[in-house]
């Protein structure tokens, strides 16, 4: 272990540390990833007088940095008691802090979400578990409607990476419906997000092998389910997360408190958002014992409360997403089937692409309809295991 000092001034608030973040005596204050929102996060760490360090044996890019620093000011005949002043910087090097600004490879954030959450203990979860969040957040943010198509259609068909795919999806409506529909704070949103798709970290694995699992749930198994949220958060704790209210609405996103979203903490109104948003993206998956189910059948499970009035997490998320959300099956008064591709002027008039005639036969291309038409109107869901058509989820979004 080699400890040089952190300049504290250096640290950006709000953007996830390049390394690990250690004491004098080489303590762990932060994992790698670690964001230190705000100067009252800085405060708790430096509390007991603690000054920051860090161990240049696993800074790695960092450490490049701050050296390469120090030869361009001996190159510039820099003054000696400048160099001897010179700390490590907490700021990641531009060409690994350069965003992906492409669209979404869904097959490859599947894969890379599920190693992530199935093998959170590595030293670069935080890191790893940021730049997914970050991807999300951008897809959600700039092409909210080709997002949940593809999160919803892969749903529908996903049992191998069901854990990762569906933690996803829950994390991108929440994040589209505090959006759009709740007008949360961006910082409010993030979190949230974050909470949503590190909620069943604890159980991942266990999660993907009960979906293919035929047989009742063991004793065992039903232990890890009912208690994975206490155990999620703790995780989390493990990993160098100090945020309270994302530990505590991941700890809480199964509790049962319905009622109006203003009377509840911050915390709370996220735990519901999460709970309402888990419970129309479980319906939406199959399992090794049942179809998934309609989307209009997964959409009443979330939009009713355990009281069965009409919960305000739940619709919210139904005013943001519709009646028949992008990636939904539905038929038409021609007798059409067709894909719901993006959200429309109104909750029951999204535009379509047609997928099968009126004889139940595919259509090769997808044919666009206007819902709005009373003669192409949308008259109910159709399963996903009635359509007999495979369609790969790029061309699907290119029709976006």
């Amino acid at each position: 272990m080699n400890l040089v000092p952190l300049s504290i001034d250096s640290i950006h608030f709000g953007q996830p540390l390049p390394f690990v973040l250690r004491g004098a005596d080489g303590t762990l204050l932060a994992q790698k990833g670690y964001i230190i929102r705000n100067r009252d996060d800085l405060k708790l760490l430096l509390a007991r007088g603690v000054q920051l360090y860090v161990d240049t044996d696993e800074s790695g890019e960092s450490h490049r940095a701050y050296v390469a620093g120090l030869q361009r000011m001996l190159i510039a005949d820099t003054n000696i008691g400048e160099i001897a002043s010179m700390k490590i910087s907490a700021v990641e090097p531009v060409e690994r802090n350069r965003p992906n600004t492409g669209p979404a490879d869904w097959p490859e954030l599947q894969e890379r979400a599920t190693k992530l959450l199935r093998f959170p203990q590595g030293g670069d979860f935080g890191s790893r578990f940021q730049a997914l969040h970050e991807e999300l957040l951008r897809h959600t943010t700039q092409t909210p409607d080709a997002t949940v198509l593809a999160l919803i259609y892969l749903s529908a068909q996903e049992t191998r990476l069901y854990s990762a795919t569906h933690a996803m999806l829950v994390s991108c409506v929440c994040m589209l419906t505090a959006r759009e529909v709740l007008n949360w704070p961006e910082a409010k949103v993030l979190t949230l997000g974050r909470a949503a798709l590190s909620m069943n970290l604890a159980m991942t694995e266990l999660q993907d092998q009960l979906v293919q699992q035929a047989h009742p749930l063991t004793a065992t198994q039903i232990a890890i389910v009912e208690n994975h949220a206490t155990r999620s958060e703790a995780l989390l704790r493990q990993l160098g997360v100090a945020d309270p209210v994302w530990l505590e609405a991941v700890r809480s996103h199964h509790h049962r408190l319905p009622g109006p979203l203003n009377d509840k903490t911050e915390a709370q109104q996220m735990a519901r958002l999460i709970q309402r948003a888990d419970i129309f993206a479980a319906r939406l998956a199959p399992r090794a014992t049942r179809w998934p189910m309609p989307v209009t059948a997964a959409m009443q499970a979330s939009y009713y409360d355990e009281e069965q009035h009409v919960d305000a997490a739940g619709a919210a998320i139904v005013k943001a997403l519709g009646i028949y959300p992008p990636g939904a099956f539905v038929r038409l008064a021609t007798q059409e089937i067709a894909v719901v591709l993006k959200r429309g002027p109104s909750a029951t008039t999204p535009r379509v692409a047609v997928v099968m005639n009126r004889s139940g036969m595919p259509t090769g291309e997808l044919i666009p309809r206007n819902t709005a038409q009373p003669s192409c109107k949308i008259t109910g869901p159709v399963a996903h295991k009635d359509v007999r058509v495979q369609i790969p989820v790029t061309r699907l979004i290119a029709m976006v």
